[in-house]
Order: C-alpha cells, then structure tokens, then sequence
C-alpha cells in the first residue's frame, strides 16, 4: 500500500470526477478543463508521484500508480469516482479498472490505448537530460536548450511549466526525472491483461497516432463497454488543444453512460 500523499487541488461539488495528467505533466495542465467540469461535478486534480508537487519516490510503474489512486481516494474519502486520465494518466485509469471496479463509476481515457507504446520521448528525454537546470541564470536559457533538440514550441512550453527556480539561486526539475528516465521502459508498458466491463470512453486525437482506427476492436475487445470518440484535428494535447469540444465530448456521456 502506498504511503504518499499526492498533491492535489479540488474544485466544485458534485460527484466526483479524479482527473490524472500525462507523462511529464501535472495537474496544472488541466485547471482551466477542470474549471470547466466543476460547474457541475466536484473536480479532483491530481499531482502522479514524481510528477509536479507530489512526492519523489524510489520506484515508478502502473500498478503503483494504481494504489497511489486507491490510496488518495481513501484519503478523500470516496468511495467511487468517475476517473479521468490522459496518456500516461490513461493507463493508470486504466489498470485501476481493472483492479479496483468497485470504485469507479465510469472512466475517461484521453489519446492513449491499453497496449504497448513505441518509444518516441528519446530526443526530449536527452534533451531534458542534456541541461543541468541548477546552473541556469534564466528560464530562456532552458528553452533555447530544448528547442534545439525539439523543434516544436508547443512541446517544449509544456516541458518549461516544470522548470521551478530554486531560492539560492538556479533552477529545478519539478519532476523526478532520474527516476522517470530510469524506469521509462515502464510508462510504455500495456495494461491490456485484463478485461474491464465499465463503462469507458476513450477519446481519440485525430492527428495523434495513439488510438489508431486499427486498434478499435481491440480496444473494444478488453473494454466491451466502451465508446470510442475522435477528435479529427487535435493532436496528443486534445485538452489544450481543443478543450471546448473535449469538454461537449465528456459531459454529455458522463450524463448518459
């Protein structure tokens, strides 16, 4: 049983809806989505372990991700929730259903399949890696250093939100990046063991490469209570990129699922 406390932010009242970022990310990627959804549901943004606020710990997989998730809600004391996760979040909503049905109501999984990810983070992991942000004088030297590894602002503006400046000077990595680069052999593993009867909707970017057309069935093979939606012009980034129509998508099944 995990022993850490997740940093978290709540907003809203209603039924609860756990909202979990991806890969590299935090809950402040999802505070304007989340606004949006607390107008009619109790949101809870969650910081991962060795991710944002959350603690840095020694280990890193799905399945303490998933009790790091039963944890918090004990913590909270819910005893269901409707569970929402991008990418990396995805999976761990993913394996949680599949572990613990009994405490959700529903699930959301955003731009990701239960299957085994290709490695396409090398360039921004050694990017990450190839920068010692205590020796920085400005946030822009970190930027210039990325950009020339990663030739996409978007990308690299998501990465810079984990830039923290110290008090004596310099900068830190918000996240655990020792640890997730170590273990990111873990985050592309498949969650694809078992079967989940809940309901879920899984909501596809059509740009991304994440929930290709061709993986449907299977999809809909382990989860046979799924609904799959795309989003034709979004990329992996569907919150940020196309938050009105994520936020339609979401609220009008989570009322009729």
């Amino acid at each position: 049983m995990s022993a850490i406390e997740l940093n978290f932010k709540t907003l809203g009242e209603g039924t609860p809806v756990i909202i979990l970022h991806g890969f590299l990310g935090m809950l402040d990627n999802w505070k304007t989505f989340g606004r949006k959804l607390a107008e009619e549901y109790q949101v809870f943004l969650v910081d991962q372990r060795d991710h944002g606020r959350s603690p840095h710990t020694q280990d890193f997989s799905y399945e303490l991700l998933a009790e790091d998730l039963k944890d918090f809600m004990k913590r909270q004391g819910l005893e269901s929730a409707i569970l929402m996760g991008h990418s990396m979040g995805g999976k761990t909503v993913m394996r949680f259903c599949q572990k613990y049905p009994d405490l959700v109501q529903k699930a959301i999984v955003v731009d990701i399949a239960p299957f085994k990810n290709e490695n396409h983070h090398t360039h921004i992991m050694e990017a990450l890696n190839g920068f010692n942000p205590a020796s920085a004088n400005a946030r822009s030297e970190a930027e210039e250093h990325l950009l020339l590894s990663i030739p996409d602002l978007g990308v690299v503006q998501f990465l810079m939100k984990n830039l923290n400046r110290n008090k004596e000077g310099g900068f830190k990595w918000k996240m655990n990046l020792p640890l997730l680069t170590s273990k990111y052999d873990s985050i592309l593993e498949a969650t694809d063991d078992h079967i989940s009867e809940l309901p879920t909707l899984f909501i596809a970017g059509g740009k991304s490469h994440y929930i290709p057309p061709s993986k449907h069935d299977e999809i809909q093979q382990l989860f046979p209570n799924s609904t799959i939606e795309t989003i034709s012009d979004a990329g992996h980034w569907v919150h940020a990129e196309k938050p009105e129509e994520l936020l339609k998508i979401c609220s009008e099944w989570m009322k009729i699922a």
